[in-house]
């Protein structure tokens, strides 16, 4: 009955946010450049590859976001709460140095890559990118579960993580 209840939520949840779901990415976000923490190019479907039948929490964010920072609890309640789910830490700093000293300060753990344009470069543009911290989550078979969450959407990233795991 519980799990009932649960996916009955997150259905009512998905059309709720129908208007700004997606279940893919467009052809642009796959394949837009990202940067790895050692310097060299990426881009998303590579990223995504590596997590293949993983569910996966995308979180883009920036070490000078003060809504970022103030979410860092809720992501490592997440990554405690959720063991098996992959993160991925997709960053709109402006310089590789602030993006390091931002992964350190905040103790993030996970993979990390830096968006070379930040939230104004075609990366952001490709995926809709207008507020920030902003949560995309990927189910196990590759597809979005959820498009566009931001910090104050924590009881429907959880209640999606629960459901996925």
């Amino acid at each position: 009955m519980e799990k009932l209840i649960l996916l009955l939520s997150v259905i009512m949840l998905n059309m709720s946010c129908s208007n700004a779901q997606q279940v893919e990415f467009s052809k642009e976000a796959l394949s837009n450049k990202l940067i790895n923490a050692d310097g060299s190019e990426t881009n998303l479907k590579k990223i995504l590859k590596k997590h293949k039948g993983k569910t996966v929490v995308i979180e883009v964010w920036a070490s000078w976001c003060s809504d970022c920072v103030k979410n860092m609890p809720n992501i490592k309640e997440f990554q405690t709460a959720y063991p098996n789910t992959d993160f991925v830490f997709l960053s709109c700093d402006k310089t590789p140095e602030a993006w390091a000293k931002g992964i350190e300060k905040h103790e993030l753990v996970g993979e990390h890559y830096l968006i070379p344009e930040g939230m104004k470069g075609a990366f952001a543009k490709s995926i809709n990118l207008d507020w920030i911290p902003r949560y995309i989550i990927i189910d196990k078979t590759g597809k979005i579960a959820l498009y566009k969450a931001i910090e104050t959407d924590k009881e429907k990233v959880n209640t999606l993580l629960k459901s996925l795991n």
